[in-house]
């Protein structure tokens, strides 16, 4: 087995960019409104150019394994289901924050942590089921959320626009286009997509760092405690189980999976309390405290997924 000290190469220069991003926030060198520019670089052109860079490439796999989506989204649906259970039961909290944090509890930090760590310690081999996940996890991770604070309420069409107009969709909609098709990418485009997709990993983690000053833990330390453990090793626990026994998925699909779901909670859980002025001390407290605490987590996961530095 994989010792800790032997995996500090993999997880030092993710935590160490984020480090970086946080000490350039708190030291005033930049501000919010450039942090949030930075995060909409990313989200918007720079992972979008690397998905495409990776799949125009190697093409999205015709036979992929139904058991890499049962495992995932079966873990993550039990994990919103229990933490909205105890929400309820012990924490006493209203339908629409109980939303909130089960939506904490259960939607990972894809972009700005799970993309650098999975291909830090899968690297190719874990790009195509890793973007593949991406592509789905928002759309139907949000629109549950969405369903479940609304209800019958629901906009569908405000919806539908959002997710067909999303630049992860469209990046792997283009990629897919592209490959099939045969048509080769101009020499110019190809250089100026392999720049900017050279820039989103680093860019990626700054970005969450200066976001984690705006991130507080505030409000009941306990209920953000709680999710923050349902997030870090509930969560990624089940799916491993799920995807190595239960399921048949290949190994490396199965460990992009856990890593998947392993990364702290993502940063549309506060957008999301925010959009219904709910739960936003509890959903800013679960992303800082589960993105500090991560970094002891993460590690944990890799040597029980048996990953080795390169």
């Amino acid at each position: 087995m994989t010792s800790l000290f032997a995996l500090i190469p993999i997880v030092l220069p993710i935590f160490g960019l984020i480090g970086i991003g946080f000490l350039a926030r708190i030291s005033k060198l930049i501000g919010d409104r450039t942090g949030d520019g930075l995060s909409d670089y990313v989200f918007s052109i720079a992972v979008p150019c690397l998905i495409f860079k990776t799949l125009n490439a190697t093409g999205i796999p015709s036979d992929q394994p139904w058991g890499y989506w049962f495992a995932y989204f079966g873990g993550t649906a039990i994990v919103w289901t229990i933490t909205m259970a105890l929400g309820r039961s012990v924490f006493n909290l209203p339908s629409s924050e109980n939303v909130v944090a089960g939506f904490t509890g259960a939607q990972s930090n894809t972009v700005l942590v799970g993309v650098p760590l999975i291909l830090q310690a899968y690297g190719d081999e874990g790009a195509i089921p890793l973007f593949l996940l991406i592509a789905v996890h928002l759309p139907i991770m949000f629109t549950a959320a969405t369903l479940l604070i609304e209800g019958n309420k629901t906009h569908f069409a405000i919806v539908f626009r959002q997710l067909i107009t999303h630049p992860i969709l469209l990046s792997i909609l283009f990629s897919a286009t592209f490959h099939l098709s045969g048509w080769p990418v101009p020499s110019l485009l190809k250089s100026l997509i392999e720049a900017i997709a050279a820039s989103a990993l680093p860019c990626a983690l700054i970005a969450m760092g200066i976001a984690l000053k705006r991130y507080g833990v505030q409000g009941r330390i306990s209920l953000a405690t709680t999710v923050t453990f349902f997030k870090l090793i509930i969560h990624p626990g089940l799916v491993y189980v799920l995807a190595f026994h239960v399921f048949p998925v290949p190994p490396v699909w199965a460990g992009v999976a856990v890593l998947f779901a392993a990364a702290p909670s993502g940063i549309n859980a506060y957008l999301f309390a925010e959009r219904y002025k709910t739960g936003v001390q509890l959903s800013s407290s679960g992303i800082a405290l589960s993105t500090a605490l991560s970094i002891f987590s993460i590690l944990i996961w890799l040597v029980v997924l048996g990953i080795k530095p390169v």
